[in-house]
Parts: structure tokens; sequence; C-alpha cells
């Protein structure tokens, strides 16, 4: 991207919920961007140190603002009040997940890759583990009934070989160039303040999980699409918000795909199969439920 003089201002919206220490490694990291930035921390009620010690850990900063919420209000909702309280009148507002750290370059990586294709309206970076390996979520596919069918029950595998059977996730190798892409990973999401704005920022009636689908979904309703922008990479500590109360994390989780395809398909969906995809989503939540308690007493 041509250097006018003057980095780009980005809006940082951060909604943490028992984070920890991580949430001091995520402002962190984008901090050490080394590009113009303002960063908003909404707390949704936690109740750990996790606000303090960032107070602690960094400072009074001019670009850092924190807002404690007296309740949980949910990653959509806690997005969107956090957005009240800004002037988005400039270009870019990043949302991103509170156990995530942005490796070196990889907010200038996602600025320069939106900011050069206008029919973009969303960028996202390569998620990856403490491996540096991809995670599942970072390039997907909008979930549909057949797609959602064969994530769930586990023949989404089978894709790499047969594309029929490809699920919500990507099989594969990834694209090692920038691309666009349907969907991408919610976990931290760049988008041009505009766009935001102009598709009324996100659903509020998500708890967790899908508000990010939606987002992206009604992006291209509008006529944009999602970049997948390798070149960036983040590190994203899975489920460290979701440890102390993973049996509504999953039902929100089945919630939101309730949702999703209520908003978006099932009106374009034959009456049988409707109802059988939203039994299927809650026999999933009910066949998978036993495993969540079992991974939660093994922490």
């Amino acid at each position: 991207m041509p250097d006018s003089g003057a980095r780009p201002a980005v809006e940082v919206i951060v909604v943490n919920y028992n984070a920890g220490d991580a949430l001091v490694r995520c402002v962190g990291s984008v901090l050490a961007q080394e590009l113009s930035v303002n960063i908003t921390v909404i707390d949704n009620a936690s109740a750990d140190r996790s606000v303090a010690l960032l107070r602690e850990t960094v400072g009074p900063l001019q670009n850092l603002a924190i807002l404690q919420s007296n309740e949980n209000l949910g990653f959509a909702k806690a997005v969107n009040e956090a957005a009240r309280s800004l002037d988005l009148s400039g270009e870019f507002l990043l949302i991103l997940n509170p156990d995530c750290e942005m490796l070196p370059g990889s907010l200038a990586a996602l600025i320069e890759a939106l900011a050069r294709d206008p029919r973009a309206g969303l960028a996202g970076p390569m998620v990856v583990n403490h491996d540096g390996q991809p995670l599942r979520a970072t390039l997907r596919h909008f979930p549909g009934p057949g797609s959602a069918f064969f994530t769930f029950t586990g023949l989404w595998r089978l894709g790499r070989w047969i594309p029929t059977f490809g699920g919500v996730e990507k099989t594969g190798r990834l694209p090692v160039e920038t691309k666009p892409a349907e969907a991408v990973s919610g976990a931290c999401m760049l988008l041009r303040q505009s766009g935001f704005l102009d598709v009324g920022g996100m659903d509020g009636d998500y708890g967790l999980h899908c508000e990010d689908l939606d987002l992206m979904y009604r992006l291209r309703q509008q006529g944009f699409y999602c970049l997948y922008v390798p070149e960036s990479r983040v590190y994203h500590a899975q489920g460290i918000s979701s440890r102390s109360r993973p049996v509504w994390v999953h039902w929100q989780k089945h919630r939101g795909m309730q949702r999703f395809f209520q908003k978006f398909q099932a009106g374009h969906t034959f009456f049988l199969l409707r109802w059988l995809v939203i039994a299927g989503i809650w026999l999933r939540f009910a066949a998978t439920l036993p495993l969540v308690w079992i991974r939660h007493w093994r922490q």
C-alpha cells in the first residue's frame, strides 16, 4: 500500500471474558504492530483479574480504552456496544479475540490486502496453533444442510478425495497467496469501518458462535467477499474464555447454528428438510455434550 506519510488509524475492539494474562499478550501484540491503532477492550463482567492485569502491565495509554459491563452481553452485543463508543469515520476496524496474538507484520498485511481490493469487505489471517499449524476454521465455507451434515458426521475428512463430501472447513492445502473466500476465521477480522456500519454491525441476537459467519454472509449479500491473507498470521489459544462455562458455550454454539440457518437458509429449504436440519443440530448438541463435560474435567 502506498505510504502517504501517515499510517492509517485502525480501531481495534477486543471483547474480554476471563481471558487472564492472554488479554495482556493480545493487547501487547497489537501495540507491537507499529501502526496507528486505537484499542477498545470491552469486558463482559469477567470474574478473573484479566482487566486488572492489563492495567498493571501496560499502564494508562492514550490509545487504550477499557469499558466494563455489569453483565455478560455476549460477543456480538459487546462488539456493537464498543463500536457505539467510537467515532467510526476512519478506514479500518479490527475485531480480535482476547486469546489471540498478532504476529509481527500481520496487521499491515491485512490492511494492505483490504486496501488493494475494493470488492473485499473483510480480511482474515492464517490462524495458527502454538506449533504454527493452521487451525481448521482458518478458511471456511458458509454452512448449508449438506456441508453441515458432512461436518457433523466427520465425512468432511473425505472431502480432499471426494469433493462432494466437503464440509464447512476447507480440506487439503491452504492457498499460499491472498485469495477471495466465502468465510474466514472470526477470531481476527479486519473490516472497513464504513462496511461494518452499512450492514448494521453484528447481530446481537447471537450469544456466542456463528455471529462472525452472519457478518460475513451479510457482507456478501451487499456484494462484498472475504479475503484470506496467509501472509498475515495470528496465534489463537482456543477456548480460554470458554473454560469456565463449557455447557453454556456448547449450547450457544448450536443455538447460533440454528439462528444462522433460520435467518438465511430455512426459507429456501423444503419444509421437511428444514425441520430435519434443526433436529440434527440439537441431536448433535445432545450427543456431544458428554464429551464437553469429559474435556472440561480433564483440564
